[in-house]
């Protein structure tokens, strides 16, 4: 999606991202050659909508991975089909099932059905790399600040 300048038919450069703490997320973009802006306002079911899709706003934050948009459409591959066999394997990782409180089941109920089975497997995967064998809300807590979904 694009924004384009009426009065200079120019496409506007994002400028920044705000989070404005009550679920909602704010994206300015501006012209770069007359240098009005304009705001997109999402509210916190779209702004929930756009985390959990993994879309971040406001470009990347990591580098691109090799692979990366093959990784994340496989429907089934292997878990260590892109591992590299070099590194040393995380030894707190945890290899078994990873369990969930009910109060975890019931929050992550709340999550839209059609996306719900990758926002379990993104606290799953969290918990399973650092050795968490049972999710709670607090550890769900802790996963949205470290991945830096908090406030989305």
């Amino acid at each position: 999606m694009k924004f384009l300048c009426l009065a200079c038919d120019q496409a506007m450069e994002f400028a920044e991202r705000q989070l404005p703490g009550d679920g909602t997320l704010a994206a300015v973009f501006g012209c770069p050659t007359c240098g009005r802006e304009i705001a997109m306002l999402a509210n916190p079911m779209e702004t929930q909508l756009v985390s959990s899709l993994g879309i971040k706003v406001g470009g990347r934050e990591v580098p691109e991975q090799p692979l990366e948009l093959v990784r994340s459409s496989l429907a089934e591959g292997r878990p260590d089909a892109f591992l590299d066999d070099s590194a040393p394997a995380n030894p707190s990782a945890v290899q078994g099932p990873v369990t969930w409180s009910d109060d975890a089941v019931q929050r992550l109920s709340h999550v839209p059905t059609f996306v719900r089975g990758m926002v379990k497997r993104i606290y799953t995967d969290y918990a399973r790399e650092r050795g968490i064998e049972r999710i709670t809300p607090e550890i769900m807590d802790t996963a949205r600040t470290d991945l830096g979904l908090e406030g989305m």
